[in-house]
């Protein structure tokens, strides 16, 4: 699973920081995200997440096919 937490921090110019303040959601859980290293993401985290950049869960998701590990240093999957 590509999680693109990385890119909407960058979108909309917040940092961790800001989310776990606005949000409340745990700043490991988001930390874990942004390096894309989350193995469980409880639905209502996605849900506060959805609600507070506006996106889609497609939009912060993307599945990938199993066994496909990715680089996040390079950027290759």
């Amino acid at each position: 699973m590509r999680v693109y937490l990385a890119r909407m921090l960058g979108e909309h110019k917040k940092k961790i920081s800001d989310v776990v303040r606005d949000t409340g959601v745990n700043r490991g859980t988001l930390t874990r995200m942004y390096y894309e290293k989350v193995e469980r993401i409880e639905l209502e985290v996605l849900d506060i997440l959805c609600e507070y950049f506006n996106c889609t869960i497609g939009e912060l998701l993307e599945p990938q096919k199993p066994g496909v590990v990715i680089d996040t240093e390079k950027g290759v999957g």
